[in-house]
């Protein structure tokens, strides 16, 4: 499933940007389905646009019913009466998603025997100071069997110890759930975490679900500003 607004706060309209001769959009789409880990891909919008880009491409797409402020909650309402196990969430601003980190994701699955894991997602080591501190990267702490202990905009750990060899995560938004803890996610209140931060994956904490973590040396492009479209397009190029 391709969550996928026409408005964003810092970019509108981004979706339908060019890159390199597509919108990207479809080029998120069209990488996610060259994949051929998944039995359906859609492309999950409240946009006409978007949605008839899709269609009119070849491609599948789901009207969302209601309005919905995060991407986990249009996916729920998308899912909630499809006879599925494993849904994967894919970003439609990450163009460059590549086949071997969703591959990954999937993998804790089918080798999660106890049924421990209730969603996962991907992470990045990033060593860049201005990276660690800027509050539109997220970053992610661990406990030692790599499953989430929380998720922040702030640089976590805070350093106050210069000489510890901290590793430091950036959160991809990239996630693999199980069915069931999706509709939980949608029935679920926000709380005080979610609300302070605007990162949803902390409801899935505060509600004590489990969330393991994935490394992947893949870090693509993430397309939130027209600076990242540039960058893209010479990525592509």
């Amino acid at each position: 499933m391709i969550p996928a607004r026409y408005s964003a706060s810092r970019f509108p309209g981004k979706l339908m940007q060019d890159l390199g001769g597509k919108t990207v959009i479809r080029r998120t789409y069209e990488a996610t389905v060259k994949t051929n880990l998944f039995d359906d891909v859609f492309v999950v919008t409240d946009s006409d646009i978007i949605y008839n880009e899709v269609v009119n491409n070849g491609g599948k797409a789901i009207m969302s019913i209601k309005e919905h402020e995060c991407g986990s909650d249009r996916i729920a309402e998308a899912v909630e009466h499809l006879d599925v196990d494993i849904v994967v969430n894919v970003q439609g601003d990450e163009p460059f998603t590549d086949e071997e980190s969703l591959k990954k994701l999937i993998n804790v699955f089918k080798n999660d025997s106890k049924n421990e894991v209730d969603l996962a997602s991907l992470m990045v080591h990033i060593t860049n100071e201005d990276e660690i501190n800027n509050p539109n990267t997220v970053k992610v702490v661990l406990d030692q069997s790599d499953f989430a202990l929380y998720f922040s905009r702030s640089p976590i750990p805070y350093p106050r110890d210069k000489s510890v060899d901290v590793k430091y995560f950036k959160h991809k938004g990239v996630y693999a759930f199980r069915k069931q803890a999706l509709l939980d996610f949608y029935n679920l209140p926000m709380k005080t975490l979610e609300a302070s931060e605007k990162l949803e994956q902390l409801r899935y904490l505060e509600y004590g679900k489990r969330i393991k973590m994935v490394e992947t040396d893949v870090e693509g492009i993430e397309i939130d500003t027209p600076e990242d479209l540039v960058r893209a397009n010479k990525q592509w190029k």
